[in-house]
């Protein structure tokens, strides 16, 4: 017999993944642009992209194994998911120009505006989208 709070636990649990996944990512790609860059001297925006790529691995798997429980290697759920990073990095390069360009609020805060305003989209698209389970 199923319990009637189960699907907002579910959710709500998914929900805490997805932020500890996202967390992952993000320290992965900081960290080795920021080696690249530092230490192997690559030019920033090439050791940015090199982390930004290293950290989509993190995410993707991490999203797919723990936050959705799907089967990693599914190049269409992949695609669907690299779509949905797109649409994010996007969504994360508006919010800050229209921050620091637009409104004249300073790195810092447009930084806070995006960890703010990006997960939740973002969360909603991955689960309903990229990681959804075909109906049988």
């Amino acid at each position: 017999m199923s319990r009637p709070l189960e699907p907002l636990v579910r959710l709500i649990r998914q929900g805490a993944v997805f932020g500890v996944v996202g967390v992952a990512a993000t320290l992965t790609h900081v960290l080795i642009a920021l080696a690249l860059e530092g230490l192997a001297g690559l030019e920033p925006l090439i050791a940015n992209l090199i982390g930004y790529t290293c950290g989509i691995g993190v995410s993707y798997l991490g999203h797919a194994r723990l936050t959705f429980a799907s089967p990693a290697r599914d190049g269409a759920q992949f695609a669907r998911f690299l779509a949905v990073t797109l649409f994010a990095l996007g969504l994360n390069q508006l919010i800050v120009w229209i921050c620091v360009h637009r409104i004249g609020w300073p790195f810092w805060a447009a930084l806070i505006a995006v960890v703010l305003l990006v997960p939740g989209p973002t969360f909603v698209l991955a689960k309903l989208w990229a990681f959804r389970r075909p109906s049988v």
